[in-house]
Formats: structure tokens, sequence, C-alpha cells
């Protein structure tokens, strides 16, 4: 199972246990404080994109626990595999397994090479393409980051919403206590979206897209090195030594440092 819907479930069921423990759930449930909530949250997230990146959400959170990201290591052995047969037999023999080749990416790095394209334009096609992968992998980030800040702001609206009705109805001060209980809600229905679905979601795509983007880093510098006709062996230790640098990079940011890969922060 996914961990961000292990983590998901996990925060939903101890919020609920704090509330049935604490209280009863019938006061957390109005229905115009999810309409004002969840209503204002998506109209205005669909307002601030346009609709090419708003229609596939959807299915970004439906794929987000299916990730097809290879690992590193089977990366790498294919690629050394490639490099061996390419080696014994010639770049053309690398086009009987293009055919093959689950990852668009790959296959098209793999076609272009055995197409005879210069190495540089290689390079330059398959970092373009990268590029655009990473843009969209972001627009996607975006979105969900938009959501978890609107969320708590509409949240918020809500409950001046039911300020504003409870303190035109002060006649009867017994109703004062629920007025408030109902205008609260519409804080807590936000802060919760924002903070256990939007925010934890934003930042799983955004670790999914680094390690997408670092094995396409990988399978560019082992396509460009089976072009360049390297020993299979230093093929895959110049992979691993890639990956690991990478790996390195990530430790050193994470604790605060500035570290670079290729002159890339």
């Amino acid at each position: 199972m996914d961990s961000s819907l292990v983590g998901i479930v996990i925060g939903f069921a101890l919020v609920f246990y704090a509330i049935f423990s604490g209280g009863d759930l019938r006061s957390f449930l109005d229905f115009d404080s999810v309409l004002i909530t969840v209503g204002g949250t998506i109209g205005a997230t669909i307002a601030s994109y346009p609709w090419s990146t708003v229609k596939n959400i959807g299915k970004v959170v439906r794929t987000l626990g299916a990730s097809t990201v290879l690992e590193p290591k089977a990366i790498i052995e294919l690629l050394v595999g490639y490099a061996e047969k390419a080696r014994r037999e010639g770049l053309l023999a690398l086009e009987d397994d293009v055919d093959a080749m689950a990852d668009p990416f790959l296959k098209k790095g793999v076609q272009l090479i055995v197409d005879g394209t210069d190495p540089e334009l290689v390079r330059s096609i398959l970092e373009t393409e990268l590029s655009f992968i990473e843009d969209r992998h972001n627009a996607n980030a975006n979105v969900f980051d938009t959501m978890g800040a609107l969320a708590p702001a509409f949240g918020m609206l809500g409950t001046i919403i039911g300020l504003i009705s409870m303190l035109q109805n002060l006649e009867d001060p017994s109703t004062i206590g629920t007025g408030m209980a109902v205008a609260l809600v519409t804080t807590f229905y936000g802060s919760l979206i924002s903070n256990l679905f939007c925010m934890p979601i934003a930042s799983k795509l955004r670790s999914n897209s680094k390690a997408e983007i670092l094995l396409k880093e990988v399978m560019i510098e082992g396509i460009l090195s089976i072009q360049a006709g390297e020993n299979p062996r230093i093929v895959e230790e110049k992979l691993k030594a890639f990956l690991a640098t990478s790996r390195e990079s990530v430790s050193r940011t994470q604790a605060g440092e500035v570290y670079t890969v290729d002159g890339n922060e």
C-alpha cells in the first residue's frame, strides 16, 4: 500500500478518534460549511489554472500510489545490457529492443542513437523533453499547493459568514454557543482539507517527480555512453556514481547546505 494513502488514513483516523472521544460527530457535520469550503476551494483553483491542467488532477490522484518509475538498479542493469549488446553487435542491433521498451523516454533516446543522431543533438532533445516533463509535474503539484492555501482561507470565510449570521440573531442568548460551533466548523474543514489531503499530495507529487527526473537523467547519461561505445563496466560505474552523487545532493540540501551536481543547484 502506498505510504501517502497510509498516512492520510492514519491522520483522518486519529482526527475522528479525537472527535468521538471528546464530543459528538454530529457537531462537526454541516452541509453549508462543506459547500463553502470545498466548493470555494475547487472554484478558485479552477479559476487559477488553465483547464488543460485542472482536468487531469483526478487522474493524478488516482495514479498517485501506482508509481511507474523503475528502480535505479533495474535501469542501470538495463542500460548496461544495452551497452554490452551495442559493443558486441553495433548500435543497429538495439533496434530489435526498441519496440519492447516500456519507458517512452528511454525508447526515444535509444531510437535516436540507433538512427545515428549526433550526440549533442540527442542530449539536447532528451533534456528538452525532460524539462517539459518536470514542468508538467510541477504544475500538478502547484495545483494542490494552491488548494492547500485556499482551503483554510475559505474555511475562515465560512466562519465569518456564520458569525455574521449569529450576530444578527442575538435575541436568544441560548443559541450563541450552537451558532459559534457551526461557524467554526468551516475553519475545521479548511484545515483538515489542507493539512491531511492537499499538502501531503503536493509533497508526494514532488517527491515522485524528483525520483523520476533523476532516473531519466541516468537514462540520458547511459544512452550517450552507449552511443560513445564505452566499456559496459565503465558505463555501470558511471551510472552508479551518478546516483550516489544525486543522493548526496539531496541529503546535503536537506541539511541546509547548497550542493550542486553538474553545475546545477
